[in-house]
């Protein structure tokens, strides 16, 4: 079960799918299945999505101060001068 709610397109679950397969192909000389490619992708969704969730949100969080630390800067600049 995906617990954080991510939605993937068909073409961007496929896509995935695909390197899931490739990656195992490749790296582990084992050929998985349609059913036992979506197992790896639930299982890694549950595991690790929130996790990979929550640090883009920290990412954005931390990137999102930053530019409002410029916007803070650019209203002091608009001030005048006064005696």
């Amino acid at each position: 079960m995906n617990t954080i709610d991510l939605k993937f397109s068909k073409e961007e679950k496929d896509q995935i799918l695909e390197e899931i397969r490739y990656y195992f192909e490749t790296e582990r000389d084992e050929s998985l299945g349609i059913i036992a490619t979506e197992s790896v992708f639930d299982f890694f969704m549950d595991t690790l999505g929130k996790y990979i969730y929550n640090k883009a949100l920290d990412d954005t969080k931390t990137w999102y101060a930053h530019r409002m630390d410029d916007v803070e800067a650019d209203f002091y600049s608009l001030y005048k001068p006064v005696p």
